[in-house]
């Protein structure tokens, strides 16, 4: 586990340089730059979430949760998105789709029926078709986007469970900056990944398989013949 302070002391004493030298706004900037690095290096399990919302009757547009102007605050990526009724009906997937696509299969987008395609309209929003007739309930599999480490937030996912992946990319953004020697540099960048591939096999090995139906995870061995 990895604390705020704790982080920002280690990038201090790892490169051997003070306050002075590494303002808290510059360390910041390190942290949240090797957060955003984790999100997009690593498929989490940890970040999935599922929201819903109630689409608008005669309206293409959905507005994404967390959105503002002039991007989502919450929301990384959108993995599924479903439509349904009511509660006890059945809920059917969207494809997704582009917006060219999306205007010649809908051109007139006053004429509605139960939306089939979704594509991005922009950073905030998602476009329909068809238009939907009724408010229908919408459910998002998202990817949402990490609780940033922060002076005011002294804890987070990725400081109780990737603290290793965390430090190391931060040291690789600070002796960037530092312009320090070239094999230090590679040594934390080889480091950083070398955290992430075990994250890897914890996140996308482990985590998502059971022993029942896959059987134990088995390290392959070397035999010789007698």
């Amino acid at each position: 586990m990895t604390t705020y302070a704790e982080l920002t002391t280690q990038i201090l004493n790892y490169t051997e340089t003070s306050t002075d030298v590494l303002t808290s706004t510059i360390t910041d900037d390190f942290i949240e730059h090797t957060e955003n690095r984790l999100l997009r290096d690593l498929d989490l399990d940890a970040f999935k979430s599922h929201q819903n919302s109630t689409l608008t009757a005669d309206s293409p547009f959905l507005s994404l949760p967390g959105g503002t102007t002039p991007e989502p605050t919450s929301l990384a990526t959108i993995r599924t998105v479903m439509v349904y009724a009511s509660t006890s009906s059945a809920r059917d997937f969207l494809e997704q789709r582009d917006i060219s696509f999306m205007n010649e299969y809908w051109p007139i987008r006053t004429s509605t029926g139960t939306p089939k395609y979704w594509a991005w309209w922009d950073e905030n929003t998602i476009y329909l078709a068809p238009t939907p007739s009724s408010a229908l309930y919408v459910e998002l599999g998202i990817t949402r986007l990490p609780t940033r480490l922060s002076s005011s937030n002294t804890t987070s996912w990725l400081g109780n469970n990737a603290p290793v992946a965390l430090l190391y990319g931060c040291l690789a953004e600070a002796f960037k900056f530092l312009k320090g020697p070239a094999e230090m540099l590679q040594l934390y960048e080889q480091s950083y990944q070398r955290a992430i591939q075990e994250l890897m096999i914890e996140q996308q090995g482990r985590h998502r398989r059971d022993e029942y139906m896959h059987g134990a995870l088995r390290t392959p061995l070397q035999s010789h013949n007698p």
